[in-house]
């Protein structure tokens, strides 16, 4: 029944300081409060416990079905309504959302009414929270506005190289590039975390007067918002986004990797030395170029001459073989043609189809090539299909890097774009979600029961379809390496608990340098300690880009006598730990808890915990403190309050609260065990 915000109380009056005052009507429609003003509808509806979502729409009802990262159906979770004086009220758990009678928004906690986020007008005349300034064709640029707060800390957003954990006081790009991840989720120390359910490209800006979310383009504003701790809104997100498989057990071992192994016989010469060395080691991968064409999808016969037994050998080693698959279509390639007929490739508004330009076989420059629409599931079917044909049936290969994913495109001018699942302002964030979808539905549908895929950009939502998410290609200093701990956290926070980096960086490094093997092991340290454990990068000597490029030894022998027994001691570790890695996968995979964990995850009620950024929880019972300087044998880590605390490998136990400083050689990362837990750390 719709009733009209008349007769207002006190506190439901609208003020007269605004331009046309409106007073809108409230209604509640199949289990949502419905406000309308002003040819605007706002819905707020339960979504989970303790959990709702809001969308609003200028010039209609909201829309169903547009893009977006929630699961279609939510949890089921009791609920209430009321509409009186003149004002709209919902409550889901321990969140109640009050909706004045001009449509603004607050969410308060239902135990004690006190706010953890309001809209905020823009200006006491015009605009409001919300600003729909139109772009065309019943599209808008959106801006959505919440007041700020002071000491609010905010984490999450994916993962950046900005090096910053807390970030309120940034400005975000929401889109997606190289080593930049976009994830639009927010946790806050004021007890919320928030989704801003949107792919479309835009910015956020978390500033000390306020917050505001912008798309550059879209139809509607969506977000989801839930109360309660950092580890409470954990759960509730990946359980409105989907949580993550289980990861295989083979995954959570050692992967070797270089820019490039060139050959066939080269990748397994590196195998079987391991195996000669006696050194444990899970997957190693098969990088760009081992194609005939870009676009083709499969192995050149003359480089790989018999990936069949290949695949055979490294499984009667114990190793995975994963196996590169970029989204780009060369115009050489045998796929090209009959994808451009199709439409299967992403279209422009203007110009030609071609959207970067890079090396191919049997050329002596470079070519234009075209992205798949990852958005057309048409598309995905008839990319899957080659990777079937041409990796799956024949040799049995079941995992693969999804490289260049964002997608790389060169210019990147998302207005230019069109998918077949909309504009490029408008949906361009959600590429890399529905790429990795692509091998997650066709493993399935093979019949495969495990699915990871190592994807160098993700969204909201990535996590469901087995995605593991890197770092990019980033530098390969001390400095790259301190801002690495704040990136895993924040994709953590996102929901995307498979997380590694390119130990020892990508871009560059001398194994020959003293001051170079001294970054590759603190990073080889930070790396075992991580969700994931790979050896990666383009080393020196490197060569430039083309079909037969190669860099540097990147092998843990390549770093001399001193670091290599180092990485080796590490390597075991790994080993040692892997039930330990599995037990927390299996708690990301239930629960949706990360597994690089902020100290605050475990201890929200610790203060002091909440803006440390150089340390972290790996699971719930080991504190890790890397060591993020050159030359230190020393490292001081602070502690929470309310557990005790073990040097792993000294056996000293500390109370909790305080900063402590031990030693850290070389050869030792700091390691404190939680509560008397017991880990093999320690030989």
């Amino acid at each position: 029944m719709n009733q009209p915000a008349e007769n207002q109380s006190a506190e439901g009056a609208v003020s007269l300081a605004q331009s046309s005052p409106t007073l809108g009507t409230f209604r509640e429609r199949d289990g949502a409060l419905e406000w309308s003003g002003r040819q605007e509808t706002v819905r707020v509806e339960p979504w989970g416990p303790d959990a709702v979502r809001v969308r609003a729409r200028l010039g209609g009802p909201v829309l169903e079905a547009l893009p977006g990262a929630l699961l279609d159906e939510p949890p089921s979770t009791s609920y209430t309504v009321k509409i009186e004086d003149g004002q709209g009220q919902l409550t889901v758990g321990a969140l109640t959302v009050c909706v004045s009678a001009e449509g603004q928004l607050r969410f308060v906690r239902t135990a004690d009414g006190t706010d953890i986020l309001a809209e905020e007008r823009a200006h006491f005349w015009w605009p409001g929270a919300r600003l729909y300034t139109p772009t065309g064709n019943g599209h808008h640029r959106l801006e959505q506005r919440f007041a700020a707060y002071e000491g609010e800390k905010l984490y999450g957003l994916g993962q950046h190289q900005h090096g910053l954990f807390d970030q309120k006081g940034a400005v975000l790009d929401l889109v997606q590039r190289n080593a930049e991840v976009s994830v639009p989720v927010l946790v806050s120390s004021r007890g919320y975390t928030f989704l801003w359910n949107n792919p479309a490209i835009g910015r956020v800006e978390l500033a000390g007067n306020g917050t505001r979310w912008v798309a550059d383009s879209a139809r509607q504003l969506d977000y989801w918002i839930t109360a309660g701790t950092p580890a409470d809104g954990q759960r509730r997100y990946s359980a409105v986004t989907g949580r993550t498989p289980m990861l295989p057990a083979w995954a959570a071992g050692f992967w070797q990797c270089k820019l490039r192994y060139r050959t066939q016989d080269e990748l397994l010469g590196v195998a079987r030395e391991y195996r000669r060395r006696g050194l444990p080691l899970s997957a190693i991968v098969c990088d760009f170029f081992h194609w005939t064409h870009l676009g083709d999808w499969k192995f050149d016969p003359a480089e790989w001459p018999d990936p069949a037994a290949m695949r055979r050998e490294l499984a009667e080693l114990g190793v995975k073989l994963v196996v590169s698959v970029w989204p780009s279509v060369s115009p050489l390639s045998e796929n090209h043609h009959l994808m451009e007929q199709r439409g299967y490739f992403i279209g422009t508004e203007y110009g030609p189809m071609a959207h970067a330009d890079w090396p191919d076989k049997e050329v002596a420059s470079t070519v234009q090539v075209a992205f798949y629409d990852a958005t057309n599931p048409q598309a995905r079917d008839f990319l899957w299909s080659r990777v079937k044909d041409n990796y799956l049936d024949p040799y049995g290969i079941t995992a693969f890097w999804l490289d260049a994913c964002e997608p790389e495109l060169k210019p990147g001018f998302q207005e230019n774009l069109r998918y077949h699942g909309g504009p490029g302002l408008e949906v361009g964030n959600l590429y890399p979600r529905e790429n990795a979808r692509t091998f997650y539905e066709g493993l399935l549908a093979a019949g495969e029961s495990e699915v990871v895929t190592l994807n160098r950009s993700a969204w909201a939502g990535s996590q469901r379809y087995g995605a593991a998410l890197w770092s990019g290609d980033i530098g390969t200093d001390f400095a790259t390496l301190r801002r690495q701990i704040a990136a895993g956290l924040n994709t953590g926070l996102s929901g995307i608990p498979w997380w590694n980096t390119d130990i020892g960086g990508f871009h560059g490094g001398d194994p020959d340098d003293p001051a170079y093997r001294e970054v590759m092991v603190r990073w080889f340290q930070f790396g075992t300690l991580s969700p994931l454990m790979r050896l990666h990068g383009f080393r020196d000597p490197g060569m430039p880009l083309g079909p037969d490029m190669t860099g540097g030894p990147n092998e843990v022998w390549s770093y001399g006598e001193e670091a290599g027994a180092i990485l080796e001691k590490y390597l075991r570790l790994r080993e040692r730990l892997k039930p330990y890695v599995l037990k927390v996968m299996r708690e990301a995979h239930e629960e949706g808890l990360p597994v690089l964990r902020p100290l605050f995850l475990e201890f929200p009620d610790d203060p002091a915990a909440w803006p440390v950024d150089d340390a972290y929880l790996f699971g719930p019972d080991l504190l890790v403190a890397p060591v993020l300087t050159a030359g230190a044998t020393a490292r001081t880590a602070y502690l929470p309050a309310g557990s005790f605390w073990t040097d792993a490998w000294t056996g000293e136990t500390y109370e909790g609260g305080s900063a402590v400083t031990v030693e850290a050689p070389l050869d030792r990362i700091p390691l404190f065990l939680r509560d008397g837990a017991r880990l093999p750390v320690a030989e």
